[in-house]
């Protein structure tokens, strides 16, 4: 009786075949992800500023009165409204690739700020321990995934120039 080798017959043809077409279907979704893959990351970045920033701008209480308290440009509700006029601008100058090295610096001193809150006010930041933070800290944290996530769309304005 013939024997055959592993890996072998009728089903390892349909496996290849299913490997094949999933390869290719991944390859078409990769190159799509890598083509709107930035340009979609630095619009909505440039949406999640516009939008806090007008909170801020408009009166709405957010998290960052705590900012207010911690960097000392005025009357907290006035030092809020020139952070969301910082937020929107920082969101406006990302919305245009041209303007993306300036929101860059000014998004590192907003980022200055959120530091700042941290490390000053981590009464108000922490619960206890800094693995525990409140609203108010996790709201402040969250802004240190907003720098990394400016940071690689920082790392692509050269690339998009070609």
């Amino acid at each position: 009786m013939p024997t055959q080798s592993p890996g072998t017959g009728p089903t390892q043809g349909l496996w290849q075949g299913v490997r094949a077409r999933w390869d290719r279907v991944d390859a078409r979704l990769a190159a799509w992800m890598d083509r709107v893959g930035h340009p979609l990351h630095r619009v909505t970045l440039a949406l999640v500023f516009l939008w806090f920033g007008s909170l801020k701008w408009y009166g709405h209480p957010t998290a960052t009165t705590i900012l207010a308290h911690t960097v000392f440009v005025g009357p907290p509700e006035v030092t809020v409204r020139i952070l969301g006029a910082w937020e929107a601008l920082i969101g406006l100058c990302l919305l245009f690739p041209a303007l993306v090295r300036v929101a860059l610096p000014l998004l590192g001193l907003r980022l200055l700020g959120t530091a700042a809150a941290l490390a000053i006010r981590n009464d108000v930041c922490f619960a206890g321990s800094v693995l525990v933070p409140t609203p108010e800290g996790q709201y402040l944290v969250k802004d240190l995934m907003l720098f990394g996530a400016a940071v690689v769309i920082g790392g692509s304005v050269r690339h998009a120039r070609g």
